[in-house]
């Protein structure tokens, strides 16, 4: 997305400890460029004993898009607490429009890419833009600043004792000791993070089933269809639990949400059986070129767009993206159980739970890198004849769908930065975009 000519945009360097101590890099410092904005960025990332993520204000883009996301009222503690800190912070002289009292606004949170990597390196990658063949949705801020003529202005932090700082009500307006326009906001950030990353898990859950409902047309399974139906029938219990944690309360029983955890939790043990055949599978295969018949046979409908083998590997993705956010709950609920420093137990519990989603969704990733490194020759019953043109024109087209697989690999070896886009409507309510890697 391109957004030019914003002038002048604000921007809060927020602290998720309030004893976080660090040169004031922002001190003294009237307005940035991007490229300036992204280098005090790495600073605070490299410096900073505790995780310091900034948030900017932008003036709403001409087009946008609003259809993913999580939309959560005004009176919602996010929505709240975002509120708090523009009003209770000093905004700069140099600022030219009181964001406080804008009605549409874009907030972006970025998080930069030392700090994502503790929240989970398989959690966000660059999402796929809709129609457009290997297209990025592409977001206003991309890994070499803002896509725009805009000047940024620091936000001061507000003088305030740090006992304000914890709480639901402290979420923003401590100053760090020598931190100079460092901003406590621990819960503000939780929250943020949370949901974004919530919100992208989501939309993986929705590609899953688009696609899975393709293929299931296709094979016509009844097996597989009820293992669709099973993992597809877990979101509203996942949805009210998202809405109750947002608005700080208790998970209760009566919700469902254990049922939906055991059902995700039996699918999550199918990908695993699974994936043990696959390994076992490719183990088997000759060395050199392997005949077509022989990996059809081991991988049924690989060759094809709607066969069992891609209906699994989606089914498996489905899991993994309803268990992602499952996962996210769980450690909101353990931060929010510690209002001294909600985000450092947030991403310590984050880490402890995702460790063997990442190492399911990476084992796949091997497999399927290893199968699409696969070199195809004709099948044994026509290697010492004259190969008819249909049966080229197959081997060709299963060559190039086992590359295709490599195309479904996610990265995890290399992390960048997050940004969390949040859209503030006029009444006050909110609409959290997935996160996106940049």
């Amino acid at each position: 997305m391109t957004h030019s000519g914003e002038g002048t945009v604000p921007v809060w360097p927020l602290a998720t400890k309030d004893d976080t101590r660090m040169p004031g890099i922002f001190e003294g410092t009237r307005t940035m460029s991007p490229q300036r904005l992204a280098e005090l960025r790495s600073a605070l990332a490299a410096f900073a004993d505790s995780p310091v993520v900034t948030l900017e204000a932008h003036p709403m883009p001409k087009e946008f898009d609003r259809s993913v996301g999580i939309p959560l009222d005004a009176m919602s503690p996010l929505a709240k607490h975002l509120s708090e800190l523009v009003t209770r912070t000093a905004l700069s002289a140099s600022t030219p429009a009181d964001v406080a009292g804008s009605g549409e606004l874009l907030y972006r949170m970025v998080v930069p890419a030392k700090v994502a990597a503790q929240v989970g390196k398989g959690l966000v990658r660059p999402m796929v833009a809709k129609g457009v063949a290997g297209g990025i949705r592409g977001p206003l801020v991309d890994a070499s600043g803002v896509v725009a003529q805009a000047s940024f202005v620091p936000v001061p932090a507000e003088a305030a004792t740090a006992g304000a700082v914890s709480g639901a009500a402290g979420t923003a307006g401590a100053a760090a000791a020598g931190a100079g326009a460092l901003t406590v906001a621990a819960p503000l950030v939780l929250m943020a993070v949370a949901v974004g990353v919530s919100a992208y898990a989501d939309h993986q859950r929705q590609r899953a089933i688009e696609n899975i409902t393709r293929l299931l047309e296709k094979l016509h399974s009844d097996n597989l269809d009820r293992e669709r139906a099973d993992l597809n029938g877990c979101q509203d219990a996942i949805d009210k639990a998202t809405s109750i944690l947002l608005d700080r309360g208790k998970i209760g029983a009566s919700l469902g949400l254990d049922s939906a955890v055991n059902v995700i939790d039996t699918a999550i043990a199918l990908a695993r059986d699974r994936l043990a055949r696959w390994r076992t599978a490719v183990d088997r295969l000759p060395e050199g070129p392997v005949p077509l018949d022989r990996v059809t046979s081991e991988f049924r409908g690989i060759e094809g767009r709607g066969g069992e083998f891609r209906a699994h590997l989606e089914l498996a993705a489905l899991a993994i993206a309803l268990k992602r956010r499952v996962v996210v709950l769980q450690a909101v609920e353990h931060g929010q159980g510690d209002e001294t420093n909600p985000f450092e137990q947030f991403v310590k519990s984050l880490q402890q739970d995702n460790a063997r989603v990442d190492k399911l969704e990476g084992d796949i990733a091997a497999v399927l890198t290893q199968i699409s490194g696969l070199r195809l020759r004709a099948p044994e019953r026509l290697r010492e004849t004259l190969l008819p043109r249909g049966n080229v024109d197959a081997l060709l087209r299963a060559s190039y769908r086992l590359r295709d697989l490599a195309d479904d690999v996610r990265s995890g070896g290399h992390v960048t930065d997050v940004v969390i886009e949040i859209v503030k409507n006029g009444d006050g309510s909110i609409l959290v975009l997935p996160a996106t890697a940049i």
